[in-house]
This record gives structure tokens, sequence and C-alpha cells, in this order.
């Protein structure tokens, strides 16, 4: 896994260069909005039990025929496995929006899930709909603009972290499909 400072040096190491200018003002960036981006991981990570139970629910209501005799939520072993792989999923994203990269959800995460869902018969657009519910609820706590559930945040936009972190889930839903 690389952090943005690890990044940045494998980065120039790469070119047989000296870390330069943009690099610098990029992890000053990273710094200066550091405690947002630990408000946000907190967020999602305090309520995820929340945010997976949700979009479980909510692909659930999307698709009956899941809980039925035979779907993929039924019996309750399939859907425990279910939100255990939610809660997966999101713990992977929290991990890739604290490090600021994503090389560890796609490492430990994405690498090969589409493959095990086929394997086990999951039905990837299922899946694919509950991690869209799942960054719809994270970008909504990223913002602070979930409802009842407002949290005392670091003051300052952001709609940048926000927009980084749908962008990991965007893998995620990508992967599966």
């Amino acid at each position: 896994m690389l952090d943005a400072f690890s990044r940045a040096v494998v980065t120039a190491d790469a070119k047989t260069a000296a870390i330069g200018t943009a690099e610098l003002a990029s992890l000053k960036e990273f710094i200066a909005e550091g405690n947002k981006r630990l408000d946000a991981v907190n967020f999602i990570a305090s309520n995820a039990s929340c945010i997976v139970s949700d979009a479980v629910a909510g692909m659930i209501c999307e698709n009956q025929g899941l809980i039925n005799a035979g779907g993929n939520c039924y019996p309750n072993r399939r859907m425990a496995a279910c939100l255990r792989d939610g809660e997966i999923i999101l713990r992977y994203v929290t991990y890739a929006l604290l490090a600021g990269d994503a090389s560890v959800l796609n490492d430990r995460c994405l690498n090969g899930l589409k493959e095990t869902y086929i394997a086990l018969g999951v039905p990837t657009a299922s899946a694919g709909r509950a991690v869209a519910i799942m960054k719809a609820a994270s970008v909504a706590f990223v913002n602070n603009t979930a409802s009842q559930r407002k949290m005392t945040v670091t003051a300052g936009d952001c709609s940048s972290l926000a927009s980084e972190c749908a962008g990991y889930f965007d893998a995620v839903i990508s992967a599966i499909s």
C-alpha cells in the first residue's frame, strides 16, 4: 500500500529525479486537508454498520427475489455473508481514503472480486447496486449532509474529498460489473 508520500517518492524514483515543486505542493495540500480526511474516515467507520445494512436493505427492496428460497440472501448465512462483504468493501474504501491512494483497495479487495462473485453465483448487478447505495451514504457523511447524523467537522469545503471517496466506490462498482 502506498500513501501520498510513498507514491511521490516512488514516482520520482521511477523518473530518476528529485521530488519536484508540483509534487511538494500536492503533499502540502494533502497535509493541510489531513483533519478533513481523518474526519471523513471517522464518519464512515463510525457509521459502517448502518451504511452497509441500509445498502443491503435497499438492494433487497429493489430485488425481492434475493430473500426468497434460493435467492442469494436466503437463508440467514447468505445474508450474513452479504453484510460481511459489504463491510469489507467499505473498510477498504476507508483505507484508500485515509491513504489518499487506491492501491490497497485494488490489491487487497478488488483483485479477483468479480471472479469470486461469479464463481459463488452472486448476482453482480445486485452487488453493484449495494455498493452504489453505500457510495451515496458515504459521500453524504463526507459532506456532512447525512440526515440525522450530523457530526462536528473540521471547517472547510469537502467536495474534493467527497469526489475522491466517490471515485473509490466507482472503482469497486467497475470491478464488480
